[in-house]
């Protein structure tokens, strides 16, 4: 019985895997239907293999033809600049300055950034492997291009299509109303059947016509090379061989102590190089890009923007870090920075930067008060030392060593530091240097007036804070009351240092003569306080001694 249900069993197995496997198989793909097999086999000729099925082509679509249009200008007017673009290559013709004139009259003219010289230069320009593409290139403008009136606020777009070196390049060019800053988008397509090298570079521009031409106010073209800025001011080394440098460059371009023109990348990245020259009176800068390739049919996007302005802080500041850099602060920024923030604050109290000048003295001398007052204490306890000194030196002439010992012996006794009365003017040196730097930075002082006609009379004087004195009436009063400072100090025991003391006011008044008068203004001030500071110590002195 039991071997009846094992046949039994044994036979619905066989049936089971003979009827099941061609399901199971053709569910799992292990083979092929026969529905496949046919569509397989249709087409099979003397054995072979039918061919792959293939997806049809994609058509390529054939390059348009370029048609070129004659160049024309193309105005953008915004609140704060107008500017002319020729769109035959998208060059500058001018970029007028609208918040910022030549002279500090209220009828002087605008600053213009690309003067009629510096736009025969072609600023704003776009070299393409090596080649000039505003003169070499065909171009031509959208067909809604036009003038661009942005007095009311908004953005606009001007493109522009061009064929240079026998490739397709579109620029497109973005305004905005509320900043200097010019975006850029450069298209650069491959539309032949070869691999093509690429290589871009973008221009800046200016002349010295936006500067004093002088030491405190100079031309010359910088760059900022991986968050460092360099430079070059030498007018004969710009003419002669140039200057080139090759890195992560974040920006470069010609710039005066107030405005900058340059080029402003938007991704930086290293194998960039900055070439600048002086040619014809005009500072230029070039910047490359890596040199890349073009597949045949292959199309890259570039972004760069362009500065033409004015070195504002918060302006460059608003666009990057390294681009406000460019008003160079020098070792000790940081104080400078404090010091503007505060005359800043100073200025929208009293509505004038020379009296803003005179606020921030009077706090830098107060917080200096003590240091001030320990010096002169310590050169009065020198002072009444003198004749011991003296003695010991006449004593002790013929053996340096030993009178060295025992002027220390008697610095020691007495409870006097030969360098206490140094060390508080060492301190307020890096304040000074600070201010200095701040003071001949600020765009804020240039042609801001202080005292615009000089007392009684109709002679303009101190109109501009960012100028000399042209009567050099400041620096001269300045020297004198340097000689009174002088004079109420107590004299240096070496008679070699009063000789040289003596002479110092003579030095910083020459030297001041040609500083701008907002410096002046900051040393005269101080000097008179100082001067009020020596008075009240030496009345406190008569008064402990009686």
């Amino acid at each position: 019985m039991q071997d009846n249900k094992n046949m039994i069993l044994a036979i619905a197995l066989c049936l089971a895997v003979l009827f099941g496997w061609g399901r199971l198989a053709e569910y799992m793909g292990w083979i092929t239907p026969p529905t496949q097999q046919v569509a397989q086999q249709t087409g099979q000729q003397d054995g072979q293999p039918a061919p792959q099925q293939q997806a049809p082509p994609t058509p390529v679509e054939p390059e348009p033809t370029f048609v070129p249009a004659p160049g024309q200008d193309v105005s953008v007017k915004t609140p704060l600049y107008e500017a002319v673009l020729y769109s035959g290559g998208g060059i500058l013709r001018s970029f007028s300055l609208r918040l910022y004139g030549t002279g500090h009259d209220a009828g002087a003219p605008r600053v213009n950034m690309v003067s009629a010289q510096t736009a025969a230069t072609a600023p704003l320009g776009l070299v393409i492997n090596g080649q000039p593409s505003w003169s070499t290139g065909r171009w031509a403008p959208d067909a809604d291009a036009g003038n661009f009136n942005l007095e009311s606020g908004g953005r606009a777009s001007l493109r522009l299509k061009g064929e240079v070196d026998n490739l397709r390049v579109e620029r497109e060019f973005s305004f905005s109303a509320d900043t200097y800053l010019i975006q850029e988008k450069v298209r650069v397509k491959n539309h032949g059947t070869q691999f093509r090298g690429l290589r871009l570079g973008y221009t800046a521009a200016a002349d010295a016509s936006n500067s004093s031409d002088d030491r405190y106010d100079g031309m010359r073209v910088a760059w900022d090379k991986d968050g460092s800025l360099a430079e070059e001011s030498s007018a004969k080394t710009l003419e002669s061989s140039g200057a080139q440098d090759s890195g992560k460059i974040y920006w470069a371009g010609p710039m005066s102590t107030y405005f900058l023109a340059a080029v402003v990348p938007d991704v930086p990245v290293g194998g960039m190089t900055v070439k600048a020259r002086l040619q014809q009176h005009v500072y230029r800068a070039a910047l490359e890009e890596p040199e890349t390739s073009l597949a045949p049919g292959e199309e890259k996007i570039f972004a760069v923007s362009y500065w033409f302005g004015p070195k504002e802080r918060e302006s460059l500041n608003a666009v990057s870090p390294e681009l406000a850099k460019s008003i160079d602060l020098g070792m000790f920024s940081l104080i400078a920075k404090g010091l503007l923030w505060l005359l800043q604050i100073f200025y929208s109290w009293v509505h004038n930067w020379g009296v803003a000048i005179i606020f921030l003295t009077l706090i830098i001398k107060a917080v200096f008060w003590p240091l001030t007052a320990k010096s002169y204490s310590s050169m009065e306890k020198m002072k009444k030392l003198q004749p011991m000194m003296n003695t010991l030196k006449e004593k002790y002439k013929d053996d340096k060593e030993r009178m060295n010992k025992e002027v220390m012996a008697l610095y020691k006794t007495y409870g006097v530091n030969p360098a206490s009365g140094c060390v508080p003017i060492l301190i307020q040196l890096p304040v000074f240097f600070g201010l200095y730097q701040a003071l001949l930075t600020a765009i804020e002082l240039r042609h801001a007036p202080f005292i615009v006609h000089l007392p009684f009379t109709d002679i303009v004087w101190l109109a501009d804070l960012s100028a000399k004195d042209p009567y050099y009436i400041t620096p001269v009063i300045m020297g004198v009351t340097m000689f009174l400072q002088q004079k109420m100090s107590p004299p240096p025991a070496d008679p070699m240092q009063q000789k040289i003391m003596m002479f110092l006011p003579l030095i910083f008044t020459v030297l001041f003569l040609s500083f701008p008068s907002g410096l002046v203004i900051y040393w005269l001030v101080n000097n008179i306080l100082s001067i009020a500071q020596q008075w009240m110590m030496i009345r406190k002195n008569s008064a402990n001694r009686a």
